[in-house]
Order: structure tokens, then sequence, then C-alpha cells
């Protein structure tokens, strides 16, 4: 089990340094397309799938207790991705301010694209334990804390 934490330890920081760098390149990395006549700038679709897939393996190993998101953490990891999320949402706002409001945008909704499968698994298990009762839990087993 040891080895676990230490996995997710290091998924989580990789995850986090990688979805920083790719904030911070994201205008070099962006690919230009043109949807009814207006360009868009899209993220490489391999970033995106590598930050989320990160972001989800944290979010099991986290769900089954053996991740670095303990029970005692997970209600503020909830809170704190869904500010990231709403940030990341709104982070097109955030372009017209000179210099930084660009990498700040990019670095927020790349953030936000790494913490949202984790925290849409820890939201489950959230509602799980608040919901759950003792006829439940002898019927189905207990999810370690």
């Amino acid at each position: 089990m040891e080895i676990f934490k230490k996995l997710a330890s290091w998924l989580f920081l990789i995850g986090v340094i990688i979805a920083v760098i790719v904030g911070l390149l994201a205008q070099a990395l962006w690919t230009p397309t043109y949807q009814e006549g207006v360009m868009q700038l899209q993220y490489p679709t391999y970033l995106t799938i590598a930050l989320a897939v990160l972001g989800f393996v944290v979010g099991v190993l986290s769900f089954f207790a053996i991740g670095n998101i303990t029970q005692e953490r997970i209600p503020t990891f909830l809170i704190a991705a869904l500010i990231l999320v709403g940030i990341g949402a709104a982070g097109q706002w955030f372009t017209n301010l000179d210099v930084v409001g660009t990498y700040f945008a990019n670095i927020s909704a790349t953030l936000a694209i790494f913490a949202a499968p984790a925290a849409g698994l820890l939201a489950i298990r959230a509602i799980w334990d608040a919901g759950k009762t003792e006829e439940l839990e002898k019927v189905i087993p207990k999810i370690p804390k």
C-alpha cells in the first residue's frame, strides 16, 4: 500500500507540473481551427488526454484511500477543484489582461483539465460517504478510509 501512496503523490506532482508547463507553453502548442469562419485555438488532443488520464489515476487511487488525498482532505480538494474548474472555464476573460492574463487563463485551464477527473471521482465518494447507512455497510463492503 505504501508504494501506491508514493505513486499517487508523484503522479499528482507530475500532473501539476505538466499542467503548468503546458499552460505556459500553450500559445506555442495551440492549433488554430476554423468553425463557421471564426478562428478558435485548441490544445493538442494528446496533452489534454494525458492530463485527464493522470487526474483520473490520482482520483482512482484517492477514491480507494490509497492515494495522497485522504478522507479528511477530500472536502478541501473538492472546494479547490470546483474553484479551479470555474476559473478554468471563465479563463477567457483573463486574456484581456496584458502579458500575464493569457498565461493565467492557460494555466488555470490546464490545471482544471487535470483536477476535474479526480474531483468527479472524489465527489462520488463524498456523496457515498454522506449517504451510507449501517444497513448499506452490511450489504456492501466498506471503502477503506
